[in-house]
């Protein structure tokens, strides 16, 4: 990997947000490294919009997490350095 991919990789990975369990129920938005929630919802469809959202404003990636905590799914809103082929 040379060092532009890698400084766009470490910059797309800064302006993620994800969408994890609040600690008192309902869904919360976080920015990648962040402790505490952007903001929180009753439900993780209100949460994944609102991070949507976000994340395109950003040029970042969404990170959608599973009641457990794992990762669901994945999206890039801005320069993949990955894009799919065809």
């Amino acid at each position: 990997m040379n060092i532009g991919a890698a400084e766009s990789k470490n910059a797309m990975a800064k302006k993620g947000q994800h969408v994890v369990p609040a600690i008192r129920g309902g869904w919360a938005v976080r920015r990648t490294g962040s402790a505490r929630a952007s903001k929180t919802f009753p439900t993780q469809d209100a949460a994944i919009a609102y991070a949507r959202d976000k994340a395109r404003q950003e040029h970042g990636e969404l990170y959608i997490h599973r009641a457990d905590g794992t990762i669901r799914d994945r999206n890039s809103y801005g320069n993949d350095p990955h894009p799919p082929k065809g």
